[in-house]
């Protein structure tokens, strides 16, 4: 039911024209590419062919402001797997607001969301108590609203996927451990 080629070509009929982006489908480690000297228009390079990987990264291009969008990565740098816990803190904190429109992205697409850690071989933290911070980050876009890129992108994978838009609190299934310790 969900094909990365549709996605690709829903994005682009999005936003090639008012944005000059294009979802492209990568063989390695994500990235996004601003136009250039080689190439004349912005590619969200998403790993491996993954549905997932692409919803993930259009979410943090969904969150980059203009200026940001003219920056390889978006002027991020990328600490990888194998993170300590202190960075993996400051990883969370940074993914908590691409996650949740990632989220949101999943539910206009009836596609499955599932929070990502990304830090297999490093030290754990809990991954409910991070999952819990980006739920109720999405709960604050829902009542709050989206930006404007966002709002378009959510429509269009709702019509294409015959689902309820625009989002409500409602849509939510996830329910956070009641036992769970999240000062951890």
């Amino acid at each position: 039911m969900h094909q990365v080629d549709e996605l690709i070509t829903l994005f682009e009929r999005t936003f090639f024209a008012s944005h000059n982006t294009r979802l492209v489908r990568g063989d390695i480690e994500p990235i996004y590419l601003p136009a250039d000297d080689e190439c004349d228009f912005h590619r969200i390079v998403f790993a491996h062919g993954f549905y997932a990987s692409a919803l993930h990264e259009i979410a943090h291009w969904l969150v980059a402001g203009e200026r940001r969008r003219q920056l390889e990565d978006y002027g991020y740098w990328y600490c990888p797997d194998g993170r300590d816990k202190a960075q993996q803190h400051e990883f969370e904190s940074v993914e908590v607001h691409p996650q949740a429109i990632e989220w949101a992205l999943c539910l206009a697409a009836g596609f499955t969301f599932n929070v990502s850690a990304d830090n297999l071989g490093g030290e754990q933290t809990c991954r409910f108590s991070f999952q819990k911070r980006v739920y109720d980050k999405l709960q604050t876009l829902i009542e709050q609203g989206f930006n404007e890129r966002t709002e378009q992108l959510l429509k269009a994978l709702a019509q294409n996927y015959g689902q309820a838009y625009p989002l409500r609190r409602e849509q939510l299934q996830w329910q956070p451990p009641k036992e769970l310790d999240y000062a951890v």
